[in-house]
Parts: C-alpha cells; sequence; structure tokens
C-alpha cells in the first residue's frame, strides 16, 4: 500500500528484516557490500521521506527496450534493475540475495563481489536489451519483448546462481526437481515462466547469459580486473579521512616521566632506563626505579629499609598497566 508516495510495509518487510538479522547474527563476518545491497533495495522500495523527493517515479524507470533506444535513456537501463513493484517481489529478490550475496562475497571478499555486481547489472542489463531489439530486427516479433516493462532484481540474481554454481558438482532442488546445480539456473528458468505469470523471460535469460559471460572473461582475463582496482582505490580514499583522525588522536600511555609497556629502541631518547624488575621507564635522572625502588644498575629490591615485598609489587604493576 501506499501513503503520500510512501510504501507502507504489509508485513513481509519486518519478516525479511528479522531473517536479515538472524543471518548476519551469526556470521563472524558480516559482508557489507550484500547489507548495503539489501538496504539500497527496501529504501527504494519504501521512499521514506528523506529520499522520495531525490528517487524517480517507478514510471519513469521501467526498463523498456523501445523507449530506452528511442530516448536513450540510461537511466531506464541502470535503475530499473532497483526498483520493485510489490513488497512481495521485493521480499523474494531480497531473500536471494541475502543467500547467494553472503557466499559469494564471503569467498570473494567485498571489493571484488562489489565490482562483480558492478558488472553484473551492466551485462545482464545490456545483454537483455540486445535479446529484444535482436528479436524484433530477425522475427519481427516486438510485442512481448520490444515494448515490454520490467523491474527487479531478477537478472542479476540469475547471474550470481551461476557463478555460485559454476563448479558445484551437487544437485539441488528447483521447485520440487532434482537437478544438477550448475544447470539450476536454467532449470529455474523454465519452471518460472511456466508457472508464475507476468515475470520477465528475455530479463531471467539475459542474467542467466550475464554470468556465463562474466565467467568466461574472468577465466580469459589474468590481469588485475580494473573494476576491482577502481573500488579498491574509492574505498581507501574514503577510509583515508578516518585513519588521519585516529592518527591524530591516539594517545600513547604515559605515567609520570616514563612509560610502560613499550620496547626499548634505538629510537628512544636516551635520557629514559628501564627498570629490569618490572619493565617501567624512568627518568635518565634517576637512580632508583620510581614504581618499585629497584636500583638502576640491578634487578634486586632494596635493603629492608625501603623495601616492598612481591605482593605490592605485582599490585603497583597491575595498576600501572591496567
Amino acid at each position: 500500500m501506499e501513503r503520500g508516495g510512501r510504501r507502507v510495509s504489509g508485513g513481509m518487510l519486518p519478516l525479511l528484516a528479522l531473517h536479515a538479522f538472524n543471518e548476519y547474527y551469526r556470521l563472524p563476518w558480516k559482508p557489507p557490500v550484500t547489507a548495503a545491497l539489501l538496504a539500497t533495495n527496501t529504501l527504494i522500495y519504501i521512499r521514506p521521506a528523506i529520499l522520495d523527493s531525490l528517487l524517480p517515479p517507478i514510471d519513469q524507470v521501467w526498463f523498456n527496450p523501445h523507449l530506452i533506444l528511442k530516448q536513450r535513456d540510461l537511466k531506464r537501463l541502470f535503475l530499473s534493475a532497483f526498483y520493485h513493484v510489490g513488497e512481495s517481489h521485493l521480499v523474494y529478490n531480497m531473500m536471494s540475495l541475502l543467500w547467494k550475496g553472503i557466499q559469494l562475497e564471503t569467498s570473494m571478499g567485498s571489493t571484488e563481489f562489489a565490482s562483480m555486481v558492478v558488472a553484473l547489472v551492466g551485462m545482464s542489463q545490456g545483454i537483455t536489451l540486445l535479446l529484444a531489439k535482436s528479436l524484433l530486427l530477425i522475427f519481427d516479433y516486438d510485442r512481448p519483448y520490444y515494448f515490454e516493462s520490467a523491474v527487479g532484481f531478477s537478472g542479476v540474481l540469475f547471474a550470481m546462481k551461476v557463478i555460485l554454481n559454476s563448479h558445484s558438482e551437487n544437485y539441488t532442488n528447483v521447485y520440487g526437481f532434482i537437478v544438477p546445480a550448475r544447470y539450476a539456473a536454467w532449470a529455474e528458468l523454465i519452471l518460472i515462466q511456466m508457472f508464475v505469470p507476468g515475470v520477465s523471460f528475455l530479463g531471467h535469460l539475459g542474467g542467466i547469459l550475464a554470468g556465463i559471460l562474466y565467467l568466461k572473461l574472468k577465466t580469459g582475463y589474468s590481469g588485475s580486473n580494473p573494476l576491482t582496482m577502481f573500488i579498491r582505490g574509492v574505498t581507501g580514499a574514503l577510509r583515508w579521512p578516518s585513519r588521519f583522525v585516529r592518527y591524530l588522536f591516539r594517545r600513547q600511555r604515559i605515567s609520570g616521566r616514563g612509560t610502560v609497556g613499550r620496547t626499548h629502541t634505538r629510537g628512544t631518547l636516551p635520557s629514559t632506563w628501564r627498570c629490569q624488575a618490572c619493565t617501567f621507564d624512568n627518568s635518565g635522572w634517576l637512580n632508583m626505579c620510581e614504581m618499585c625502588g629497584t636500583n638502576r644498575s640491578g634487578n634486586e629490591l632494596p635493603s629492608d629499609s625501603g623495601v616492598i615485598s612481591l605482593e605490592e609489587l605485582r599490585r603497583r604493576r597491575v595498576e600501572r598497566f591496567g
């Protein structure tokens, strides 16, 4: 349902949020790119007040081959992948993204996974556009596909499925049918088209072909991925201010005229000496450890006149290091 241009959840979005929280809670490492994709798709669907004026309405981003080529509207080519027509459409796709994204990002790393997603969005949408135009030119079969309007992240998800199962020797269940995992995307393409009305056949087929093309390019190119290097450079630049601030506010633990627990190297000032009993760095002007009273030249405690017990020394060291 919609209210003032913004959608209100019908009950499935809280279940998606709970499922995503449970999945991430049990993971020792939380894949950030997958979480960002989930949040992006969900926020675009909900259209909160702060984003409502910035996001174009769905009728301006439908993936329509005729309008894309006629108006050269690249906005439709790329943004349509992140829009969804209903809550069930969004939740189904995001559940699939959560499962596939966690596995791929954990195995590939966030930077490589992010570059793959960017490539798959462009490749799946571009291949779908080429397929629609080819059907029009070769078969003059323009009604079902060339003027078809579609949105959703499912094309990228089909490509992810191809990549995820590319080297699998296992079998998987696709809507009740047991098929080899490497052919699961093809089986799902056919079964969805048979039993789910209104889905974009070319969009899903374009995603499968994009996954196959990505694997071919990946195996045939031995150099560094330029897109991966670009994303790594951008993330490094974004992290630089926080690293600089942490460096500025980094504090050394200082006590009295010396520091505790630092290694004495050639770079340290010659005006300090380290106590052999408690490892406290004392000023060079002192001949007795300020912490425990041990002589500078030896590691024995002073005589009974100023002696401290081992328990007292332990207490002082714990207090100092703690």
